[in-house]
């Protein structure tokens, strides 16, 4: 098993008293590896226009909880694997299937939300367990989950530089990328797994009600801010950091005290709020 203690001292580092205190480590140290996947995920389906696609990922958390909850399988496993599923069934009646994206990621979105809803309304206690998921706990992390998170991140880091261009051929037109020998099917189901994968840890930090402003805001920040899309790419990930680095230490503070998942989303938020108003002075606006 990989040892964290590293990780954890280059966290204790940084000038805060309150990242002195082991699990504030922990939880630092897992929002410093899941903003920088969330913000290139985000980037992709602000991209792609895949925001509503997200929020059926996340979604999906809830039924996959509450089947763990009730089958006694560990819900950090189950909540992934129905994701990845979930994701990767939208994918496929999406590539063959004549109704629109839209209307296909509505119907799932619906059937995993009705899902969850019909397996927690069975057991009281269910519904009490799903709390923490609801809202996101990012302090409760455990060093196994970071563990995952390494995993992704690596996972993710190869996922980005082998395919980046891909993907942009891909988003741009399937079918030019098809005619230049691009495995469509390969990347769209590829991206749709790992996208499932990153929407799921990320419902640990901010909860399933936040998630999709996780993904979305930072990339949403950055297109306000970037030129390119290599800019926008790395603005993204710069907004989606220090959002989460000040937002676990602001909700710290005796004198904030607020949930750690929505403190990250709001500071995230004034990032956006301050890039939209630079975009306004530039005159970057629809005519």
């Amino acid at each position: 098993m990989l040892d964290l203690a590293p990780l954890y001292h280059l966290v204790s580092l940084l000038p805060f008293e309150c990242l002195q205190v082991g699990f504030m480590q922990q939880a630092m140290a897992a929002l410093l590896l899941l903003a920088p996947m969330a913000a290139t995920m985000g980037v992709q389906v602000v991209s792609f226009r895949m925001a509503f696609f997200s929020d059926a990922i996340s979604h999906s958390a809830f039924a996959g909880v509450a089947l763990g909850l009730l089958f006694a399988v560990d819900p950090h496993l189950a909540m992934p694997l129905f994701g990845i599923l979930v994701g990767f069934g939208i994918m496929g009646v999406q590539r063959n299937s004549a109704l629109s994206s839209d209307t296909i990621i509505g119907v799932f979105f619906s059937a995993v939300m009705a899902f969850g809803l019909a397996i927690v309304s069975r057991d009281n206690t269910v519904a009490r367990d799903l709390q923490q998921f609801l809202y996101g706990d990012i302090l409760t992390i455990t060093e196994t989950d970071i563990h995952w998170l390494i995993g992704l991140f690596l996972a993710l880091t190869a996922f980005q530089i082998w395919g980046y261009n891909r993907l942009l051929y891909i988003g741009l037109n399937p079918v030019v990328a098809k005619a230049h020998r691009i495995m469509v099917g390969f990347w769209q189901y590829l991206f749709a797994g790992l996208l499932a994968l990153v929407v799921m840890f990320s419902v640990w930090a901010v909860g399933v009600l936040l998630v999709t402003a996780m993904l979305i805001v930072p990339a949403a920040t950055a297109r306000n801010l970037a030129r390119t899309a290599g800019g926008m790419f790395w603005w993204s990930i710069l907004v989606s950091v220090t959002s989460a680095v000040a937002g676990l230490v602001i909700s710290a503070q005796d004198w904030a005290r607020t949930a750690t998942g929505a403190t990250v989303i709001l500071v995230a938020c004034g990032w956006f709020l301050m890039s939209a108003l630079l975009a306004y002075a530039r005159g970057d606006r629809k005519e």
